[in-house]
């Protein structure tokens, strides 16, 4: 069972919804104008990685949801 305090799901859920996002496409955006190398390559492993992240980050709000709602009956 995967259980995130909410210092630790909220930390992960800002670094899922804006870090992640907003480091990429600055970094492609600039690669274009700079020169960097692999901005593609880059881009992808950003989404694959923000994927994943949002995915556990999914688990961990359903498990917490079913507890919930488990307590409130029992």
């Amino acid at each position: 069972m995967m259980k995130l305090n909410d210092k630790v799901y909220d930390v992960l859920k800002w670094v899922a919804m804006i870090v992640i996002p907003a480091l990429a496409t600055a970094y492609v955006g600039l690669a274009g104008v700079w020169g960097w190398p692999y901005p593609n390559e880059l881009a992808k492993t950003a989404a694959i990685v923000d994927t994943l992240l949002g995915a556990l980050l999914g688990i961990s709000t359903a498990q917490y949801n079913k507890e919930v709602n488990r307590d409130d009956i029992g």
